[in-house]
Parts: C-alpha cells; structure tokens; sequence
C-alpha cells in the first residue's frame, strides 16, 4: 500500500516536470498532450487523471513555475514602507516576466480561461500593500481600483518585452511606466518623496488630492477594522460613498 500511495504522486510529479521544460523550450509556448506523454513515458490516461485536460495541465505548469517567484515574496513578507514594496513588486514582476518569457505568455494566455493560482495570490499581495498604503493616506485611489490599474499596466508592459522583444528593445520601459503609474495613483508627496522620480513642481502639491486620498484612508481603515458601531447596511452605504470620492474624477490640472 505504501508503494501505492506513492507512485501517483510521482507519475504526477514526473508529467509536471517534462511539460515545465518542453513549455520552456517550445517556439512559442505552447506543448501537445501527446508530446508531453512520450517524453514523460505515461499514457494519455494518466496525464488526464492528474490534471483533468489540457488546460489543467498548463495551470499547473503556470502555478509550478510562478510559485518559486512568490515563495520569495511569502518569505520576505511585507516591510514597513509599502510605497517601497510596491515598486519593488513591480520590478520583479517584469523581472520575472523576462527569465520566463514562455512561461509568462502562457500565464497571461486568453486560452487560460481559469486563472491559476498563483496569478490569484499575486493580485492578493498587490491589494495588501495598496490597502497599507491607503492606510497610511499616501494613496489616491481606493486600493481595489489601484490593484487594477497596477497589475494591468504591469502585465502589459511585461507582455510586450517579453513578446516583442525587436520593438520593445529597451528595458527601462517598465521602470517609466511605472513611474508614470504611481503618479497617478499615490498621493503628490508620496511622488515628491521618491527620489528617482521627476518633480511634479508645485502646481502638482494644491489641495486637489485630500479628499479622495482621505475617502481612500478611511475606506481601507474601515476594512482593517470592519467592527465599528454600523450596521451592515450602514457600512455598506458607508463604503459606497468612499469608494464613489475615492475613484471619482479629479479636477483637470
């Protein structure tokens, strides 16, 4: 029984391990269910007992190999700058975009119709450090709509280094588009503390941000600490009216 209980697990093991390299080495990303069963020596049976079919099989590749780039992101947990975190996040993000570019494409593939874990649980840790950072009255926004903002501007500069590389030949993009992003989400002293980043000139520090800034807070605040002397319906209405000043239209400058 004990031979048993083991050889599942490492049949599964074995399949995972050939498609992560053939998914690696292959033109453009993509693998046959049948080319990954020869090379692991398994029957079609086997592959589709472990992962159900094909695309189960890929979000697994997916998971296995994003799994190492959040492991250390588990390890190292938060500091105490978020606004520091979240730059970092980035650039290890597009980092790993370019050591895995394969992988990434097959990642951010429209033929992944479920999202793979992994992709899930990196969306997760950017709304926990937006959510510290609207805590901390450094963001514009309320963290959910910033997390949107952030995670598909970061994928989409990461996709077109990693899928075109002939055009997109200079690397620094990621670092600009960032820049460009955070201005647009953090508050204008979270960007005049940034010392990469260009000045915004005093036009830039008017009182315009306060009130979205201060709904941001108060909203991530609230969700910290959801026991307060509201009702439900009262909180929600509450939380309604945050998010509508925290995400509504600034003045134009």
């Amino acid at each position: 029984m004990g031979l048993d209980s083991v050889r599942p697990v490492s049949t599964r093991a074995r399949i995972l391990e050939v498609a992560v390299g053939l998914v690696a080495q292959s033109p453009d990303g993509d693998v046959s269910t049948r080319a990954v069963c020869e090379a692991a020596q398994v029957g079609a049976p086997a592959l589709y007992r472990h992962f159900g079919d094909k695309e189960g099989l890929l979000a697994a590749v997916v998971d296995h190999g994003f799994g190492a780039y959040l492991a250390t992101k588990r390890q190292r947990g938060p500091t105490a700058d978020p606004i520091e975190d979240l730059r970092n996040g980035w650039d290890s993000h597009t980092d790993f975009a370019l050591r895995n570019r394969n992988l990434y494409r097959l990642m951010n593939s429209p033929a992944m119709r479920t999202p793979p874990d992994s992709a899930l649980e990196s969306h997760r840790i950017l709304e926990r450090d937006l959510g510290r950072a609207a805590a901390q009255g450094k963001l514009r926004l309320a963290p959910e709509l910033a997390a949107q903002m952030v995670m598909s501007a970061n994928v989409g500069v990461a996709l077109m280094l990693v899928s075109r590389p002939a055009t997109f030949t200079d690397h620094s993009i990621s670092r600009r588009v960032r820049d460009a992003l955070h201005t647009a989400i953090f508050t204008p002293e979270v960007i005049a503390g940034l010392s990469d980043t260009a000045s915004r000139g005093p036009a830039d520090t008017t009182d315009e941000v306060p009130v979205p800034a201060t709904a941001a807070r108060l909203r991530a605040l609230l969700h910290q600490s959801p026991d307060t002397a509201l009702s439900p319906a009262e909180a929600a209405l509450l939380a309604q009216w945050l998010d509508k000043l925290a995400n509504g239209p600034q003045r134009d400058r």
